[in-house]
């Protein structure tokens, strides 16, 4: 019977792809004789966020997701950044396959603004582990349950996750607004004869009494 363990040995952002992605290195290995014949594994990926210490500025930037720094000893909670799958295919002892993580800049998922809320350092990650090993044995081939306490932890760079962002959205990010409240948008920019969205938000901004950020 396979006896798995994993560790997340590296990451990096792929360059060759439709939509941002981040590239976990996945180690597994098999403490047991059995050999693998391939792992139908589930992925859930959190991120532990009370397991680094923030800047002031990134409190600030923060306190839509949690609230205010004097209420994180509550708040402060572990994110959900993804659940996926990967097949893994046979091996005997130890492999390591690339664990693909899809990734947004959808500013209504709390694991987007969180990331684009840190200035630099890690973001400190936990994988928790499920699924079917189907293993061959002398009775033939067999299948078995992934233990529930089989885990990884990981502390991604941030410039990591940010590569993969500026490589698709290079100086930009990206807002998913209402219909109605585009379509008045709309009007607004027509009706004064800006440029583009960039200028049209500008506009409103200043009307505001909204200074441009120094940084």
């Amino acid at each position: 019977m396979p006896d798995l363990h994993f560790v997340i040995e590296g990451a990096d952002a792929p360059e060759l792809t439709v939509a941002p992605v981040l590239s976990l290195r996945l180690r597994i290995e098999n403490r047991a004789g059995d050999r693998v014949r391939s792992i139908m594994l589930g992925i859930q990926v959190r991120i532990a966020a009370a397991q680094r210490a923030y800047s002031e500025r990134e409190q600030q930037r923060l306190v839509g997701l949690f609230g205010g720094p004097e209420r994180w000893a509550d708040t402060l909670r572990s994110l959900l950044w993804a659940q996926t799958t990967l097949l893994v295919p046979a091996f005997s002892d130890v492999t390591v396959v690339d664990l693909p993580i899809p990734c947004t800049y959808d500013f209504e998922v709390a694991s987007t603004v969180y990331f684009d809320g840190l200035e630099d350092g890690e973001v400190p990650l936990e994988l928790l582990f499920s699924g079917t090993v189907f293993a061959a044995t002398d009775n033939g081939l067999q299948a078995t349950q992934i233990p529930w306490d089989r885990e990884a932890t990981f502390r991604l760079p941030v410039a990591t996750w940010r590569a993969a962002m500026d490589r698709h959205f290079p100086n930009s990010a990206w807002l998913r607004v209402q219909r109605d409240t585009f379509d008045r948008l709309h009007d607004y920019r027509i009706r004064l004869g800006l440029p583009t969205w960039d200028a049209t938000l500008e506009r409103l901004l200043a009307e505001s009494g909204v200074q441009r950020e120094q940084r």
